[in-house]
């Protein structure tokens, strides 16, 4: 395979029945079914304040979810990003409790901020060659040391912060029978869809694919895999650092424990999503669903006495363990559904084949 063959490869080309689409629609399923069950059993479930509340807990999950796919796609994890969240996020209100600037330079700062946490863990996967899932749990508790030696047990008050931080998880852009549509939600969905067309458009996404579909293959046709797996990490940790502005604006007062368990709400979402742990297979769009599903069941699980806390924290990790189980079931048997084409493709070839050799051995022979 060529490089520029290699470049090419796209995870929705050729079919349109593929797995992530069976994950996706199934997903959908799941999740209206999800809703129809919590509406029996919760009052008012289906009221707007619950979507609202929803919409806007979503968006955290939703980010790093995107965060997550980023790396995943490239055969690799992050599991810092919990930490990260919580680093941007004090670091940003700090920031905005000392200058008080506007929203678009807060966005600015905590995605550097989550950029520059991210670099660290691309250059230690990418350069170091170390692998991911050590570099990443090493580094989450390393950024939550070192945050809590920064605050030195201090609070960034939602006092200190400009009063637009408290208004800009409430700011609604229009009302769809009695359903506000939020701005910091309009905004994910953005991030998702821009994110989703770069991977499937862009040689810079295709390439990304590639690597987690076949490492060594990428390598040996010249694709520059230390360079994007680097730069998958910088996106993921400016993703994180987006999250973590969210987390401040949603929080208001914000400690040295932001954005704790945040990574495993990543990974179920991503992987739930249909995101192949495996890499090189899942959509942006997958994780959006799937971040949507988890905390859709979080929140409602909430309003559910009967069910614990732990029970609660044990079915991300059920969920997560159903979805890497049928993405493999899913993988293997699209994997002999399309060998088998692939093999009665090039039996049709072969015979096609032979039969135009015999008619020009034919044809030859008569005019002799």
């Amino acid at each position: 395979m060529t490089e520029s063959a290699a470049a090419e490869v796209a995870p929705n080309s050729g079919r349109f029945l593929r797995p992530e689409r069976v994950k996706e629609a199934t997903l959908l399923g799941i999740i209206a079914l999800s809703v129809v069950v919590f509406a029996f059993l919760i009052d008012g479930y289906l009221s707007g304040r619950f979507f609202n509340r929803v919409t806007t807990s979503v968006v955290i999950v939703t980010l790093l979810a995107a965060a997550q796919a980023l790396v995943i796609f490239s055969r690799n994890i992050d599991l810092s990003v919990g930490s990260m969240v919580g680093v941007a996020a004090y670091l940003t209100g700090d920031f905005l409790a000392a200058t008080g600037q506007g929203p678009i330079v807060a966005m600015l700062v905590a995605m550097v901020v989550g950029a520059v946490l991210g670099s660290v863990n691309g250059l230690l996967v990418a350069f170091g060659g170390v692998p991911a899932i050590i570099v990443t749990l090493g580094t989450l508790a390393l950024f939550r040391t070192l945050l809590s030696i920064y605050s030195e047990g201090a609070n960034v008050l939602a006092g200190d912060l400009p009063p637009w931080v408290l208004e800009f998880n409430n700011v609604t852009l229009f009302t769809i029978a009695g359903f506000d549509v939020r701005l910091v939600f309009v905004m994910a969905v953005l991030v998702v869809l821009a994110l989703q067309f770069a991977l499937a458009r862009l040689r810079w996404g295709r390439r990304i694919y590639a690597i987690g579909s076949n490492p060594a293959a990428a390598v040996q046709t010249g694709l520059p895999t230390a360079s994007l797996i680097f730069w998958s990490f910088v996106g993921s940790g400016a993703l994180a650092g987006l999250a973590g502005f969210m987390f401040m604006a949603r929080a208001g007062t914000i400690s040295a424990t932001a954005g704790a368990g945040l990574e495993l709400e990543s990974v179920a979402a991503a992987v739930v999503g249909g995101v192949s742990i495996l890499g090189g297979s899942g959509t942006m769009v997958g994780a959006f669903l799937g971040a949507i599903f988890i905390d859709t069941l979080k929140l409602s699980l909430v309003r559910v006495p009967e069910v614990s806390e732990f029970w609660r924290d044990a079915f991300l990790g059920i969920l997560i363990l159903a979805a890497v189980i049928l993405d493999t079931l899913l993988r293997n048997r699209f994997n002999r559904r399309w060998s088998a084409e692939a093999r009665k493709a090039m039996e049709s070839t072969g015979r096609t084949a032979v039969g135009m050799a015999r008619a020009a051995g034919g044809g030859g022979t008569a005019d002799a």
